[in-house]
């Protein structure tokens, strides 16, 4: 019989070759057992670190821009950010294999289907975020050069961009080991940052807060969707959680792995969120940065700006560590980390036009509310095959990518994860409401957007149902 070829293993004596301050040399091969280390509560700091965000309190604010009073922004951040379990609970295939999500989702969609789903989901829509995130940093980064007297101009823009760009694929170049050594020390220090920002604004916010004309029936409802949406979009975006966990030893608990990732998001996620709807009962956050820095002390306003581009850059090196991950897995034949420098190019040019050409805010509200309409079917399917397997994933035959092997199905698709993910966003857009589009479900509710519940829960039962039916779930995981 026909053996499948074994996955790239680990050349004698690399052992322990996944260091700090050294260029991670593994791409998506599996991780032997004898370089796997570290402990689930390491995971808390990688997912913190990003998530200790200007970002946060952008978000925050819009939800009471849209209408909505204080005490149900709050609520609807604390429900939205609470998906992040979803991304904490996929994370535990990344030790159960020893390779990357990119690889795994192979098993959810065939060895072929999954080159096109990751081509999306892997650079597509991680070259959207890193262009976000960058945006983010960079209109602070414009502002502190307007601050020291640097002339306004495109081209001093576009340089601040390109600078931050550059330090952030320097992060995703040196790897794992980096990140989870620098991200400890930043989780520190960005955390110390951004609750003296807090402090400034919760001595100023309005606690009794309510709009000047408080939203009433069904469009009270169709606001709250849409600012579910927006939250809930985030940890939505991060089916690479499984990359950051490959390394940890096979028989790390799963438990463990899924409450770490989780709370290192969910805790920063929540306060700095809830502190941008607070900002908001009481200063214009139609500007946020300037609308922060007013408030700050002249000399703490540039400690405040370095801080948003350092988690930037955080949230960045993960998202293009993982990119450069995906280009391997769909077949790309570069290493890893030229692989890191192409998305890198592709992420600078578009935050070139979002901050050049087009207005900020409306970005970031536009993204975020209709990017859910791939990742939360993607993730839905994700997470139910991870419980169908009962976690139970095989790195090296995840691997082979011959027609004789586990993972080729029919015709190298496995249709009940093409199937359940294209028939989630079918739906989701349809049900999807944005400034700049409105599905017909949505638009016959009055803009009502459902995209979200709809292409989750639709995603996750028709996968679960065509999977028994067309038996692609091994009976020995049942």
């Amino acid at each position: 019989m026909r053996q499948p070829p074994s996955a790239p293993e680990a050349r004698p004596g690399t052992a322990g070759t996944d260091r700090p301050g050294r260029i991670e040399t593994r791409g998506i091969d599996v991780v032997p057992d004898a370089e796997r280390h570290g402990s689930a509560r390491e995971l808390f700091a990688i997912w913190a670190a990003p998530n200790v965000s200007y970002l946060s309190f952008v978000v925050g604010a819009t939800t009471i821009l849209m209408g909505l009073g204080l005490a149900e922004s709050i609520a609807v951040i604390v429900a939205g950010n609470l998906l992040w379990f979803i991304t904490g609970f996929i994370s535990i295939s990344g030790p159960a294999a020893g390779t990357t999500g990119s690889v795994i989702s192979r098993a959810m969609y065939g060895v072929l289907g999954n080159k096109v789903v990751i081509a999306i989901t892997g650079w597509l829509i991680s070259a959207l975020y890193l262009a976000l995130n960058w945006s983010a940093a960079s209109v602070a980064g414009i502002g502190l050069a307007g601050q020291l007297g640097l002339p306004d101009s495109a081209a001093l823009d576009a340089a601040v961009i390109c600078a931050i760009a550059a330090a952030t694929i320097l992060i995703a170049i040196y790897g794992h080991a980096t990140i989870v050594r620098l991200y400890t020390a930043l989780t520190v220090v960005l955390t110390i940052v951004f609750l003296v920002v807090s402090a400034l604004v919760v001595v100023r916010a309005d606690w009794s807060y309510a709009p000047a004309e408080p939203l009433t029936g069904f469009s009270h409802v169709v606001v709250l969707a849409a600012a579910f949406t927006i939250v809930a979009s985030t940890p939505l975006s991060y089916a690479n959680s499984p990359d950051l966990a490959r390394y940890l030893p096979r028989s790390t608990s799963g438990t463990a792995v899924t409450c770490w990732a989780a709370a290192g998001a969910i805790v920063p996620s929540i306060v700095l969120t809830s502190v941008g709807a607070l900002a908001a009962t009481a200063l214009d956050m139609s500007d946020p940065q300037a609308a922060l820095e007013s408030i700050m002390p002249a000399w703490f306003a540039p400690v405040f700006v370095i801080a948003v581009v350092v988690n930037t850059m955080a949230n960045n090196g993960m998202t293009a560590y993982s990119a450069g991950l995906c280009m391997q897995s769909i077949g790309v034949r570069l290493p890893r980390v030229p692989a890191v420098l192409v998305v890198g190019v592709i992420g600078t040019a578009m935050t070139l036009f979002a901050i050049l050409v087009f207005d900020f805010l409306t970005a970031v509200n536009t993204m975020l509310e209709l990017v859910v309409v791939i990742t939360g079917p993607c993730m839905a399917v994700y997470a139910t095959d991870v419980v169908l397997r009962r976690n139970r994933y095989d790195g090296v035959a995840l691997h082979d990518q011959t027609r004789s092997g586990p993972f080729w199905y029919r015709g190298g698709a496995n249709w009940a994860g093409a199937l359940a993910t294209v028939a989630g966003v079918l739906a989701a857009t349809l049900c999807a409401s944005s400034s700049s589009f409105v599905g017909p479900v949505s638009a016959a509710m009055d803009g009502l957007n459902l995209a979200l519940p709809v292409g989750i829960i639709g995603s996750a039962v028709l996968y679960w149902i065509l999977s028994r039916a067309f038996r692609t779930i091994p009976s020995t995981v049942n």
